[in-house]
Protein backbone atom coordinates (compact mmCIF):
# COMPACT_ATOMS: atom_id res chain seq x y z
CA UNK A 1 0.00 0.00 0.00
CA UNK A 2 2.55 2.34 0.93
CA UNK A 3 4.11 1.68 -2.53
CA UNK A 4 0.76 3.80 -3.89
CA UNK A 5 0.53 6.33 -2.31
CA UNK A 6 3.69 8.51 -5.01
CA UNK A 7 1.21 7.62 -7.42
CA UNK A 8 -1.48 8.82 -5.93
CA UNK A 9 0.03 11.53 -5.11
CA UNK A 10 1.15 12.12 -8.55
CA UNK A 11 -2.13 11.73 -10.27
CA UNK A 12 -3.38 14.00 -7.42
CA UNK A 13 -1.28 17.21 -9.38
CA UNK A 14 -1.73 15.89 -13.07
CA UNK A 15 -5.37 15.24 -13.05
CA UNK A 16 -5.84 18.94 -12.88
CA UNK A 17 -4.12 19.89 -16.19
CA UNK A 18 -5.23 16.46 -17.67
CA UNK A 19 -8.71 17.22 -17.26
CA UNK A 20 -8.93 21.08 -18.47
CA UNK A 21 -6.12 20.05 -21.53
CA UNK A 22 -7.31 18.69 -25.15
CA UNK A 23 -4.93 15.61 -24.38
CA UNK A 24 -6.16 11.81 -24.77
CA UNK A 25 -3.14 10.57 -22.63
CA UNK A 26 -0.34 11.49 -20.52
CA UNK A 27 2.28 9.94 -19.20
CA UNK A 28 4.82 11.15 -17.04
CA UNK A 29 8.07 9.01 -15.60
CA UNK A 30 11.01 10.31 -13.33
CA UNK A 31 12.95 7.74 -12.05
CA UNK A 32 10.94 4.27 -10.99
CA UNK A 33 7.86 6.41 -11.10
CA UNK A 34 5.87 6.16 -13.67
CA UNK A 35 2.10 7.69 -14.41
CA UNK A 36 -0.28 7.49 -17.40
CA UNK A 37 -3.37 8.86 -17.48
CA UNK A 38 -5.97 8.09 -20.15
CA UNK A 39 -9.41 9.01 -20.75
CA UNK A 40 -11.36 6.17 -21.13
CA UNK A 41 -12.30 4.50 -24.73
CA UNK A 42 -16.08 3.31 -24.25
CA UNK A 43 -16.40 -0.69 -25.29
CA UNK A 44 -20.01 -0.13 -25.83
CA UNK A 45 -22.01 3.27 -26.83
CA UNK A 46 -22.76 4.43 -22.97
CA UNK A 47 -26.41 5.28 -22.32
CA UNK A 48 -27.85 8.60 -22.34
CA UNK A 49 -26.84 10.83 -19.08
CA UNK A 50 -29.68 11.40 -17.20
CA UNK A 51 -30.41 14.67 -15.51
CA UNK A 52 -30.12 13.50 -12.15
CA UNK A 53 -26.53 12.64 -12.68
CA UNK A 54 -24.87 15.65 -14.13
CA UNK A 55 -23.28 17.90 -11.22
CA UNK A 56 -25.56 19.82 -9.86
CA UNK A 57 -24.61 23.65 -8.82
CA UNK A 58 -25.05 24.65 -5.38
CA UNK A 59 -27.01 28.03 -4.41
CA UNK A 60 -24.04 30.73 -3.79
CA UNK A 61 -22.25 28.74 -6.57
CA UNK A 62 -19.70 27.34 -4.24
CA UNK A 63 -16.77 25.00 -4.90
CA UNK A 64 -15.83 22.19 -3.76
CA UNK A 65 -12.18 23.49 -2.51
CA UNK A 66 -10.67 22.48 -5.66
CA UNK A 67 -11.95 25.00 -7.59
CA UNK A 68 -13.41 22.46 -10.20
CA UNK A 69 -16.45 21.26 -8.45
CA UNK A 70 -19.75 22.84 -8.42
CA UNK A 71 -21.01 21.05 -5.02
CA UNK A 72 -19.91 23.34 -2.57
CA UNK A 73 -21.49 21.75 1.06
CA UNK A 74 -24.41 19.73 1.05
CA UNK A 75 -28.00 20.66 1.76
CA UNK A 76 -28.81 21.63 5.25
CA UNK A 77 -29.10 18.08 7.00
CA UNK A 78 -27.83 15.97 4.29
CA UNK A 79 -23.90 14.28 3.86
CA UNK A 80 -21.42 13.72 0.97
CA UNK A 81 -20.20 10.25 0.03
CA UNK A 82 -16.53 11.13 -1.53
CA UNK A 83 -13.98 9.58 -3.50
CA UNK A 84 -11.77 7.38 -1.35
CA UNK A 85 -9.06 8.35 -4.56
CA UNK A 86 -8.35 9.32 -7.86
CA UNK A 87 -9.63 7.90 -11.00
CA UNK A 88 -12.32 7.29 -13.27
CA UNK A 89 -16.22 6.79 -11.81
CA UNK A 90 -18.73 4.21 -13.07
CA UNK A 91 -22.05 4.23 -11.49
CA UNK A 92 -22.51 0.33 -13.15
CA UNK A 93 -20.31 -2.92 -12.90
CA UNK A 94 -20.32 -3.21 -16.99
CA UNK A 95 -21.27 -0.54 -19.84
CA UNK A 96 -25.59 -1.21 -20.24
CA UNK A 97 -25.58 -2.97 -16.90
CA UNK A 98 -28.14 -1.39 -13.91
CA UNK A 99 -26.15 1.42 -11.86
CA UNK A 100 -25.49 -0.09 -8.15
CA UNK A 101 -27.45 2.72 -6.59
CA UNK A 102 -29.98 5.43 -7.71
CA UNK A 103 -31.62 8.33 -6.91
CA UNK A 104 -34.05 7.30 -3.97
CA UNK A 105 -32.65 4.58 -3.51
CA UNK A 106 -32.07 3.27 0.24
CA UNK A 107 -28.15 2.14 1.26
CA UNK A 108 -26.17 0.92 4.16
CA UNK A 109 -22.83 1.66 5.30
CA UNK A 110 -20.48 -0.61 3.39
CA UNK A 111 -22.84 -1.07 1.02
CA UNK A 112 -21.07 -0.80 -3.10
CA UNK A 113 -22.38 2.57 -4.97
CA UNK A 114 -19.93 2.24 -7.83
CA UNK A 115 -16.36 2.00 -9.33
CA UNK A 116 -13.39 3.59 -9.49
CA UNK A 117 -10.74 2.93 -12.11
CA UNK A 118 -7.14 3.73 -11.37
CA UNK A 119 -4.06 2.31 -12.28
CA UNK A 120 -6.27 0.01 -14.89
CA UNK A 121 -7.36 -1.41 -11.40
CA UNK A 122 -11.15 -1.52 -10.68
CA UNK A 123 -11.73 -0.40 -6.57
CA UNK A 124 -15.40 -0.76 -5.23
CA UNK A 125 -16.47 2.52 -3.92
CA UNK A 126 -18.61 1.62 -0.69
CA UNK A 127 -20.50 3.54 1.48
CA UNK A 128 -19.29 5.25 4.70
CA UNK A 129 -22.92 6.20 5.82
CA UNK A 130 -26.33 5.31 5.69
CA UNK A 131 -29.73 6.65 4.57
CA UNK A 132 -31.46 7.40 0.93
CA UNK A 133 -29.19 8.66 -2.14
CA UNK A 134 -31.03 12.54 -2.53
CA UNK A 135 -28.52 13.37 -5.12
CA UNK A 136 -26.18 11.55 -7.99
CA UNK A 137 -23.54 14.27 -8.85
CA UNK A 138 -21.05 12.48 -11.28
CA UNK A 139 -21.52 10.88 -14.40
CA UNK A 140 -20.02 7.55 -15.32
CA UNK A 141 -17.30 7.86 -16.87
CA UNK A 142 -15.74 11.07 -15.31
CA UNK A 143 -12.40 11.67 -13.99
CA UNK A 144 -12.97 12.15 -10.09
CA UNK A 145 -10.33 13.29 -7.85
CA UNK A 146 -9.81 12.13 -4.29
CA UNK A 147 -12.29 13.39 -2.12
CA UNK A 148 -14.36 14.83 -4.29
CA UNK A 149 -18.21 14.47 -3.49
CA UNK A 150 -19.94 11.56 -5.74
CA UNK A 151 -23.12 11.28 -4.23
CA UNK A 152 -25.45 13.64 -1.67
CA UNK A 153 -27.01 11.09 1.51
CA UNK A 154 -29.97 11.88 4.02
CA UNK A 155 -29.03 9.61 6.51
CA UNK A 156 -30.68 8.14 8.84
Amino acid sequence: MADRDPILAAVDLLAPAFEQGDLDELEVEVGNLRVRLARPVAAAPAPAPTPAAAPVAVPGGGTGGDGLTPFGEPAPGMRFVSAPLTGVWYSAPSPGARPYVAEGDEIASGQVLGLIEAMKLFNEIKSDASGTVTRILIETGTLVKRKQPLLEVDPR
